[in-house]
């Protein structure tokens, strides 16, 4: 039998981040009134995940407060800090906490993100697998005043934190799986060029080499990586291996689940009183075909999108996502997949050449575009998204000056 209802609302929201913002002010759009809770496992209410990796690092001016979503205050949302859901039941429609609190739902969004992977040492007081606003805090007491952090993970999250650190009188170095750093994701030219901006801001940088093992000490840490000599010594170590999604609820309350809490073109899950968004969702886009994004343009346009769904919308969500990353003062944007091994087409665009403004397109077999960068070039996201929409063999003729710097 389902435990006593205590608390019952319209609308309640598992998790805490970005999206239940962005899903609050979905539901207050077009419901003013109906109560909304939002119950997050974080120990903050929703702010700007990138900021943590980015502006808070750069931006003397830019502060947490400036951060903070602002999420009850803009919705009147009940939001709830620190509270962790342990079971949905969906034929009762309720949820429990770990306090052993139960809420009803009329309708309930599941935006339980992800947790970071693990590594080969546990998160202590000098090791973070970073993710929330808490892990930059306490990143942020250990670095500086010329403290060596090695970094493990050259992707987006790596790079970002090696970078913030060594513009914050940091000691870093930055350990990557690729033989050149972003060689993962760029056509190899750029990927040099991208490995030395790196190196000309003080990172060392140690390509084509994997954390092995280390051991976490009171003062410091060692790292231990898969050739090149002993371990490292460092005074704090920061894991950037990724995240995957966090589906246990869903998949033990029976909704289906595959790379992530399957929905449709809706955000509907298998349970249509029960919607998913953001990183935990695996959605049909109308350009990138099934898939589950873990960037913020996802985040916030997912989450408006499925909080007026929830509320009443009856036009599907049909947003092809883009990302971006920023470091060392350089911004660049992309819509579809970065392959590093893909056959590509370099527009270059200025004097600078390779590493100046341009555009990268990846193509498939067939000559299809699968991916675009936007390399120093800004506001030409959907420019890029039309370009990956047309299905059509493409070409260097075809492809030079689609896409303009201007």
């Amino acid at each position: 039998m389902a435990a006593e209802t205590t608390d019952r609302a319209p609308y309640v929201i598992v998790g805490g981040g970005m999206v239940a913002d962005a899903a609050a002010r979905g539901i207050r759009s077009r419901d003013a009134d109906a109560r909304i809770v939002v119950l997050g496992e974080d120990a903050d209410p929703p702010y700007t995940r990138p900021a943590l990796s980015k502006k808070l690092w750069t931006d003397p001016d830019f502060t947490e407060a400036d951060n903070d979503c602002g999420t009850a205050s803009a919705t009147g949302a009940e939001v709830r800090t620190s509270v962790r859901v342990t079971a949905v039941d969906t034929a009762a429609r309720t949820v429990t906490t770990d306090g052993g609190d139960v809420f009803g739902y009329e309708t309930l969004l599941l935006a339980t993100g992800g947790r970071p992977k693990a590594g080969p040492v546990e998160d202590g007081e000098r090791v973070i697998s970073f993710r929330t606003a808490q892990d930059y805090r306490h990143l942020r007491r250990l670095a500086g005043e010329q403290r060596h952090v090695v970094v493990v993970g050259g992707s987006y999250i790596g790079t970002e934190i090696a970078a913030a650190l060594i513009q914050n009188d940091t000691r870093v170095t930055l350990v990557t799986p690729d033989d050149v750093l972003g060689g993962s994701m760029f056509p190899p030219e750029l990927a040099l060029h991208f490995q030395r901006m790196f190196a000309g801001a003080g990172v060392t940088i140690r390509p084509g080499a994997r954390m092995t093992g280390g051991e976490a000490h009171p003062s410091t840490v060692l790292v231990q990586l898969d050739h090149d000599g002993g371990p490292l010594t460092a005074d704090a170590l920061v894991l950037g291996l990724g995240i995957a999604p966090s589906t246990e609820l869903a998949q033990a309350a029976g909704l289906a689940v595959d790379d992530g809490v399957v929905v449709d073109e809706f955000l509907r899950t298998s349970d249509p009183h029960v919607y998913a968004a953001g990183d935990v969702a695996q959605y049909p886009d109308r350009v990138l075909g099934t898939t589950r994004v873990e960037h913020v343009d996802n985040a916030k346009t997912m989450g408006q999108a499925v909080g007026e769904l929830m509320a009443g919308r009856t036009e599907p969500h049909d947003h092809t996502p883009y990302f971006y990353s920023q470091v060392l003062g350089t911004r660049y944007e992309a819509v579809g997949t970065l392959d590093g091994t893909a056959r590509t087409v370099q527009d270059w665009q200025s004097d600078d050449g390779v590493g100046g403004p341009g555009v990268v397109y990846y193509l498939d077999e067939e000559s299809r575009v699968t991916g675009v960068l936007l390399w120093a070039v800004p506001d030409k996201t959907d420019e890029a998204t039309a370009v990956l929409a047309d299905r059509t063999p493409q070409d260097e003729g075809s492809l030079r000056g689609r896409i303009t710097a201007g």
